[in-house]
């Protein structure tokens, strides 16, 4: 494997940590971001609830839950993005995808919203290159047991 190793700082020869690619970090900023931003809409979603008369209140509660699940679900990862674990490519295609989408529709329609569209759309497509990227690729692949024979 060609994964490169740091020496811890209090000179334990027996402990090592994989060194983190610095496209892996780029990702994991961008995703944090992405999280935090959903917290803050979840904040915000939360206080126009208690202050504001919503015209439908099923439909308010319907999309903090929805922007509840999302900030959870990115959180999870951006936090398993600094872990290499595999599965957080997938699960990032996905919210880089439904993100897209919301940022085409900020372009386009009677509350059309450029500025929106611009800042949803150019995150997405960094972290899409970034996923495919042999730096992240490498750094997230789940790595094969040692009794494995097959192929």
């Amino acid at each position: 494997m060609n994964q490169q190793f740091d020496q811890r700082p209090d000179g334990d020869a027996g402990a090592f940590r994989p060194r983190r690619a610095p496209a892996l970090l780029l990702l994991a900023g961008l995703l944090w971001a992405e999280a935090a931003l959903l917290w803050a809409a979840v904040v915000w979603l939360v206080l126009e609830l208690l202050t504001a008369t919503p015209t439908s209140l099923a439909s308010g509660v319907a999309i903090l839950i929805i922007v509840l699940i999302a900030a959870v679900w990115v959180t999870a990862i951006a936090v398993n993005s600094l872990r290499h674990r595999g599965w957080i490519r997938g699960a990032a295609v996905t919210w880089q995808v439904v993100q897209i989408a919301v940022a085409v529709g900020c372009f386009q329609g009677l509350y059309a919203r450029p500025d929106l569209g611009w800042a949803l759309l150019v995150p997405s497509i960094v972290v899409l290159g970034l996923l495919f990227t042999p730096a992240v690729l490498a750094a997230t692949q789940t790595p094969r047991d040692e009794g494995d024979t097959a192929g």
